[in-house]
């Protein structure tokens, strides 16, 4: 049990350290980045060419770590479910306090045209029936975490239960299917390649979840990326991963990134340095990895400075949220 709940805490943690080390090059090209900071290394303020993040220090999370956080809220309140109805006003009270403050940090694109749906008055049950991008799946570790790998149809499940509202389609289910399957059989003890096993798998069956939407299939093209990115020369996997497999908000190019990125079993802060450096939605890639390698490697995943940074610069404490998880694993 001490294994789970570390390599539990290690999943959030290590998702909200990605999304920090993305933060200040979200949305930005190639040669943005590498004009602001070079490649990154290590948490960094926002520069001059960040507009959504603009301004924020270094260390501080976004909307992925945000909303994972109020997915496990959520989790714990409807003791295992999260009630569409209550996430629904949970998001749109979420933006109208980012939009006070000022921030351009809001939602997503299928996420806000859920909301924006749910306020029209179409039932918060039925608005994602669009929903194609990575908002389920950047907020969906708490579900990898509440949930055993050892049924898959049941995460899978679980899973659409908890993107209904925003990502109920087939690419939108498959993708969070992935990042849950891989969170949870690395709290089981599964191996990097075990558990990216798991993440295909999943996703395999989430593809027939939900509204039907064209799109390339999650599943097929991790199995693909996690067999020719380790081909490529080391000086050209960053391009590589930007022009073939693609870094946009899509589910599958985003999902498939960070899973591709985990698979070159390089060391797991190398690993969401790279995907803080690549370009497009850098900072979910970087937190869905960093979910990942943390279920996977446990606290060994990451610097005891980073941890320290994260946590006290956003006043996160995750700890509880991760007890009461873990608890609804163990009576599921």
């Amino acid at each position: 049990m001490h294994q789970h709940r570390d390599h539990a805490l290690a999943a959030l943690t290590g998702l909200a350290i990605g999304d920090a080390l993305g933060m200040p090059t979200q949305s930005m090209t190639l040669a943005q980045i590498r004009a602001d900071h070079g490649r990154i290394t290590g948490f960094v303020d926002a520069g001059p060419h960040q507009r959504i993040a603009a301004g924020m220090p270094a260390g501080t999370i976004t909307d992925d770590t945000e909303q994972a956080v109020m997915v496990a809220e959520l989790l714990l309140e409807g003791d295992g479910r999260l009630d569409p109805t209550r996430f629904a006003e949970a998001l749109i009270a979420w933006e109208r306090g980012m939009e006070a403050k000022g921030s351009l940090d809001l939602l997503g694109p299928s996420t806000k045209t859920a909301v924006q749906r749910i306020l029209d008055g179409v039932p918060a049950s039925e608005a994602g029936s669009t929903g194609t991008t990575n908002g389920a799946a950047m907020r969906i570790a708490p579900v990898g975490i509440a949930v055993p790998s050892s049924d898959l149809v049941r995460l899978v499940d679980a899973v659409q239960d908890a993107s209904r509202v925003t990502h109920d389609t087939g690419l939108g289910i498959a993708g969070a299917s992935a990042v849950a399957a891989a969170v949870s059989a690395g709290i089981d003890g599964a191996t990097r390649t075990e558990a990216l096993d798991a993440a295909v798998a999943a996703a395999t069956i989430g593809a027939d979840r939900g509204h039907r939407v064209a799109g390339a299939d999650i599943a097929a093209r991790t199995t693909w990326a996690r067999g020719y990115l380790p081909t490529v020369p080391e000086s050209d996997r960053f391009g590589t991963v930007s022009r073939l497999i693609g870094t946009s908000v899509a589910s599958q190019e985003s999902v498939v990134a960070a899973l591709a990125l985990v698979a070159l079993d390089l060391d797991p802060w190398q690993t969401l340095c790279a995907a803080a450096s690549i370009g497009g939605d850098t900072d979910t890639i970087a937190a869905m990895a960093g979910a990942v390698l943390g279920a996977v490697h446990g606290p060994d995943a990451w610097p005891a400075g980073a941890v320290t940074t994260v946590t006290t610069v956003n006043h996160l404490d995750l700890g509880p949220l991760v007890d009461g998880l873990l608890t609804l694993r163990r009576r599921g």
